[in-house]
């Protein structure tokens, strides 16, 4: 979309309403996808998204539209297009929401590294190569796993502008590697995997195959854990499939506001362990939802949650701010691009602390090692609880590792397990492009094993 139709829609919905703002967004992509170790095809998707927000007297109105870039930006069909959006805006706002806030004026936003235009340039010959590459290096280490791979690269741009004069617009880059295996020996099935998700190219994209492999070698052989408490040591991965889901629900200042949230007047408490702290910073260098602003154009910043077990912070965006009495912590996200606006994370991050990964292990007499949960959103969520089963974890036995573990289930609560002396681990690792944290040590949770 053109900037000049950016501004002639804002300029025709204020006409109308006493706020507007128009949130645009365009987007380029091309995915290359193997499947049983073959590739299956080349996909290219280009498409354009805008949604629109107006407050007329005083209730909030909402409209989007969405297709190929051509259809939204120009033609004989554009301006009446843009018509149909003012006019459902209004329409809705007669039953929305009271508005709580004012859209944000003209405002400095931070320098945020986010487009890597090597990324842009990939040629699909690369990133067909780079898929064989990563299927050949697994296989060759275990010739009979069946991977699918998927190599996604694209570029997006967003524009806002708003009736108080405020507008940001960025570019972004974004480049998604995901290599997913499963072993099947007679009855028994092995799942493996991992990701590299960034704004740029990354310097070993070997690392997801090397992980892979390193899954697959702890997992050679079979073993079974005790049913009862044990200690259980997550991974950065196990980290964020079983406790993450649960403790971005308890900071959300929506949750906070409605009384969802078991944190609800728990600021400046001591809730979790002295060694956990957690934060959300949008801030950071091509990470994938890292931005000089929210989607509402609140400037982006690190939202402390967290601080050595004591809860310091929620996260807001601007209705949400307004209807609590705080200012917005620019977590003002929409839903599937141009959805409704509503608080959420960025990048969660759980800093590092002293603990290696092998002394973990070493110290337990028998526990068990989580890389991944599947099931583990089933539960009462909102009360903090997790639980499923373990799709992939290893037996430890007298301070070693001795194998996989199968049939096993682990639950607990996060306000329980994380209020417990943790061990925190010395290494962190991105997970999905949004979340970065070490290993968590816990001293005893609920296992059950067949």
């Amino acid at each position: 979309m053109e900037q000049p139709l950016a501004e002639q829609l804002m300029d025709s919905a204020r006409k109308v309403a006493g706020q507007a703002e128009v949130f645009w967004l365009s987007s380029h992509e091309t995915a290359v996808q193997f499947e049983a170790n073959r590739l299956k095809g080349v996909q290219t998707r280009e498409s354009a998204n805008v949604a629109l927000r107006v407050v007329r007297e005083a209730r909030i109105g909402f409209s989007a539209a969405s297709g190929p870039y051509s259809s939204l930006s120009s033609g004989p069909g554009a301006e009446g297009g843009l018509r149909r959006l003012i006019d459902m805006a209004v329409e809705t706002s007669r039953f929305g929401k009271p508005a709580s806030f004012q859209f944000p004026p003209p405002t400095d936003y931070p320098e945020v590294a986010v487009l890597d235009r090597r990324v842009a340039r990939m040629p699909v010959e690369s990133m067909i190569e780079l898929g064989n590459e990563l299927i050949a290096r697994v296989r060759e280490h275990t010739p009979d796993i069946v991977c699918d791979v998927e190599v996604t690269r694209g570029t997006s741009s967003v524009r806002i502008v708003n009736s108080q004069g405020g507008e940001a617009d960025y570019d972004r880059s974004f480049l998604v590697i995901g290599l997913e295996g499963v072993l099947i020996r007679d009855t028994d099935m092995l799942f493996v995997g991992d990701s590299l998700d960034s704004c740029r190219l990354p310097d070993n994209t070997g690392l997801v195959a090397d992980r892979v492999v390193e899954q697959l070698e702890l997992a050679e052989g079979k073993a079974t854990v005790s049913t009862g408490p044990l200690p259980v040591l997550f991974t950065p991965r196990g980290v964020t499939s079983a406790l993450l889901g649960p403790m971005a629900l308890a900071f959300n200042g929506k949750m906070v506001l409605e009384g969802s949230s078991p944190l609800k007047g728990r600021l400046g408490e001591q809730v979790f362990d002295s060694a956990f702290s957690l934060c959300d910073d949008a801030t950071l260098d091509y990470c994938l939802r890292s931005s000089p602003c929210d989607d509402e154009g609140v400037r982006s910043r690190q939202v402390p949650l967290v601080r050595n077990g004591v809860v310091c912070g929620f996260f807001y965006d601007l209705q949400t701010a307004g209807l609590v009495g705080v200012q917005s912590t620019g977590s003002g996200r929409r839903a599937g691009g141009t959805g409704q606006v509503r608080p959420a994370t960025s990048s969660l991050v759980i800093p590092e602390g002293g603990v290696p990964f092998h002394s973990m292990v070493e110290d337990m007499n028998e526990g068990l090692v989580v890389e991944r949960l599947i099931g583990a959103d089933q539960g009462n969520l909102l009360g903090g609880d997790f639980g499923g089963n373990v799709l992939l974890g290893y037996k430890v036995q007298n301070g070693e590792i001795i194998g996989r573990v199968k049939d096993t289930m682990i639950s607990g609560n996060i306000y329980q397990v994380l209020r417990q002396s943790l061990a925190v681990g010395s290494e962190a690792r991105w997970v999905d492009g949004v979340t970065r944290c070490p290993c968590l040590w816990c001293p005893s949770l609920s296992v059950s094993a067949q």
